[in-house]
């Protein structure tokens, strides 16, 4: 990790020794984010890095949203490997959606234990075990409606960056011919976090000012 000001910025790589998951599950996450709301990258001598307290805060929030398994059978024998039709069934799905997963797996979709090669396609086998461990792992993503995270973290989230955009706000207009760094120092020592998060909460904020 590259550390600048005083924050800790993650390449992929970094990110995938700092999470435990894989790269591939991280690029999936990636790939999706204007659905999921994956902060966005910045160029640190030509690498896509990630600053590591907002990414954290992030993955707790897309870990956390509300999800319905209530559709999902947990009966039968672990260890039998299913045909898409049997495994559509497991997760209460459509036939369809496995189908899709073969062709864009979704996070942790996991790997088949047995192929069979039929006249013009590959069947895939996977155990009811493997199924339920997959929707267990919130970074499936199973279970949820897509899009931001709902519910009581997500609006948690919201409210508080809400509050951090007024604080920002009402700050600036007290102190006008302080310079931002200056405003986020005060901000920080009256109201906690780290400088260089009241940075950016200031630039959000006077974006949102001049448009």
């Amino acid at each position: 990790m590259k550390t600048i000001e005083g924050r800790q910025w993650a390449s992929r790589e970094d990110l995938v020794a700092h999470s435990g998951y894989s790269r591939d599950t991280l690029w999936k996450l990636w790939n999706d984010r204007r659905a999921n709301g994956h902060p966005e990258a910045h160029d640190i001598d030509g690498v896509m890095h990630w600053d590591v307290e907002v990414w954290d805060d992030w993955f707790k929030e897309h870990c956390e949203r509300p999800r319905d398994l209530s559709g999902v059978d947990r009966s039968g024998d672990p260890d039998e490997p299913l045909p898409p039709a049997g495994q559509a069934r497991v997760l209460g799905v459509d036939l369809a959606r496995i189908t899709q997963y073969r062709k864009t797996p979704p996070p942790e979709w996991p790997d088949p234990v047995h192929t069979e090669q039929l006249t013009t396609r590959t069947r895939e086998y996977r155990t009811r075990a493997q199924l339920w461990a997959w929707v267990d792992n919130p970074v499936s993503g199973f279970g949820t409606k897509g899009g931001r995270p709902t519910g009581p973290g997500a609006k948690t989230g919201e409210a508080r960056t809400a509050a951090r955009l007024r604080l920002a706000a009402e700050a600036l207009a007290a102190m006008p011919d302080r310079k931002p760094g200056e405003v986020a120092a005060a901000l920080a020592e009256q109201h906690g976090q780290s400088v260089d998060t009241w940075k950016r909460v200031i630039t959000q904020a006077r974006k949102q000012a001049q448009q």
